[in-house]
């Protein structure tokens, strides 16, 4: 939409220059700013390309925008060209501009929104990655939502995108899961077990632990044992949760695998040759403060165990050599402190570090009507991804989960989620399909056939203010697609769908469709089918589903 008026001031600038009313240089031109203007009475659209070009002309913006609002006036899309200030231009267009754009989201279809900005650029898109030693909770599904939605996002946009989960199925923990496990089966047996502050106690334990026994035909095993069934049954439950929420992954990397190939070893020893890596109190370190961080890092402790920073600094050297041009790195907000020490091993190994990118992911708060839940298993309420879906259903958690800024905390209210009212965001999202798909029932019903797109042409008079309005949001996805992508923020996409059925619905409940007046009643279903299309395409991007009843 925004091109379109570019390329309409675009030739009022060759044209100025042209008759000689321009001296700039076509090299020195600069580029051209619009914005959709905020109040319809300052136009469609406004530009500042007079004051602009005020330096290199040498003359006031206002003389210069006096000439160039004429030829922009002139422009057959364009009903008028207002100086105002100190030499803004508005335009205001012509209902012939509207209908174009109209007509192209109805012959775009599903691609509607697309574009090819990333120029096929290679990013990885690492989220969720839970420890697995325990069911995804809602912190996991709000990274899980943000981090599919923005890979759609980014694909919509050109880019050539990998989504990847890091498996830690090594270190400490996993070990504490098998002894865990280990423990419940001995419990099973009737023996005296006692759990110590480091030990999984949940339920899920015990569910894994009588698993295992009857993998095994009987009780006992190794605790090693323990720990490769716990981790192998732990990552199948978060990829059946992560399915039922409408995530696959391409890539599953796994933690272990860094030490079976060497990669940590090798990571460190180009650090030490490069004078990076010192001993000290029988600990190997990392100077990360050289590099950025606020303190160095420890790799090895003095008891020779590895830390998670030594198996993280070889796993993002591996990232880089896949490679991609980008990483996107969702983390919880629990670690803002790590940003700055993956950073420094960018700008030890001589990497550009603005290649990573990381988005932090705030807490959720869970309410039901207005009230918190409380959060302990023992209250009888659930944390887990899986028992919101069961109660909410995997739609509502991914649209809420969207609903802010993934840095903001966010409440997530069970009682609204779950609500058929137009104070649900997502019911009343969806429903500006379902909608369409009803009207579209109801011209059948009468004898109406579906006009052809081609016949918009010939009905640009039967657009009012209302349906120029709603033309003029649609018109703007394209624009909020691209602006997501290269910002990195999904949630843009739902407070667009949001501000569209804020204007679709008034819309249809003020405006017969099906009319006495062909014309009138083409136009609306032609409009109406664009809503659907725009809706049902912002939906998919947030991995939600496009019901045609409600």
């Amino acid at each position: 939409m925004k091109q379109g008026v570019k390329e309409i001031i675009e030739t009022a600038v060759y044209e100025a220059r042209e008759a000689g009313e321009l001296t700039t240089d076509e090299s020195s031109l600069p580029g051209i700013v619009v914005e959709q203007s905020k109040k319809e009475e300052f136009g469609d659209f406004s530009t500042n390309i007079a004051m602009l070009l005020t330096k290199s002309e040498r003359r006031p913006p206002r003389d210069i925008a006096e000439k160039l609002a004429e030829r922009i006036a002139s422009s057959e899309s364009v009903t008028k060209a207002e100086v105002a200030g100190p030499g803004f231009i508005n335009i205001f267009l012509d209902r012939s501009f509207w209908v174009d754009l109209l007509e192209r989201i109805l012959s775009c279809k599903e691609l509607y929104g697309t574009s090819s900005i990333g120029k096929g650029k290679k990013v990885q898109v690492e989220f969720v990655s839970a420890n697995p030693t325990g069911p995804l909770h809602i912190g996991h599904g709000r990274g899980a939502a943000v981090g599919d939605a923005l890979s759609r996002v980014l694909k919509a946009a050109g880019y050539d995108v990998t989504k990847e989960f890091y498996i830690n199925d090594a270190g400490r923990q996993v070990y504490n899961l098998g002894e865990s496990i280990k423990m419940r089966v001995d419990e099973l047996e009737g023996k005296e077990v006692e759990f110590s502050e480091n030990h999984y106690r949940g339920d899920y334990i015990t569910d894994i632990a009588k698993e295992y026994c009857e993998a095994l035909k009987k009780g006992g095993g190794s605790v090693p044992t323990a720990v490769e069934f716990g981790i192998s049954a732990m990552k199948k439950w978060i990829e059946e949760d992560l399915k039922e929420f409408g995530i696959e992954f391409d890539n599953w990397f796994s933690e272990k695998s860094l030490d079976d190939d060497g990669l940590v070893v090798d990571t460190i020893e180009e650090l030490k040759k490069k004078g990076l890596i010192y001993e000290k109190e029988g600990a190997t370190w990392f100077k990360t403060e050289e590099y950025g961080d606020d303190k160095d890092r420890v790799l090895i402790k003095a008891d020779g165990e590895r830390t998670y920073f030594a198996s993280d600094i070889a796993y993002h050297r591996d990232k880089m050599r896949r490679g991609f041009d980008t990483l996107v790195n969702i983390w919880g907000a629990d670690h803002h402190g790590y940003e700055a020490r993956v950073r420094a091993l960018f700008r030890a190994l001589g990497l550009d570090d603005s290649a990573l990118k990381v988005i932090f992911i705030q807490l959720v708060a869970l309410l039901r009507g207005g009230e918190p839940v409380a959060m302990g298993k023992r209250s009888g309420e659930f944390v887990t991804l899986k028992q919101v879906m069961d109660e909410v259903g995997a739609d509502a958690c991914r649209f809420f989960f969207l609903m802010r800024k993934s840095d903001a905390q966010l409440d997530f209210d069970l009682k609204l989620a779950k609500s058929q009212a137009s104070e649900n965001p997502v019911y009343y999202v969806q429903y500006c399909n379902a909608r369409v798909n009803s009207i579209f029932s109801h011209a059948v019903e009468k004898g109406i056939a579906m006009p052809d797109d081609s016949e918009l042409a010939g009905l640009a008079d039967k657009f009012g203010p209302e349906e120029i309005r709603l033309i003029r949001h649609l018109g703007r996805f394209e624009e909020v697609i691209e602006r997501s992508a290269r910002e990195m923020e999904p949630h843009r996409v739902t407070f667009y769908l949001m501000e569209l059925a804020g204007l679709f619905h008034p819309y249809y409940n003020r405006n017969r469709v099906v009319t006495d007046d062909t014309g009138t009643t083409a136009a609306r279903l032609l409009l109406l089918k664009a809503v659907g299309t725009v809706a049902s395409n912002g939906l998919r991007l947030l991995g939600v589903s496009t019901p045609e009843k409600m």
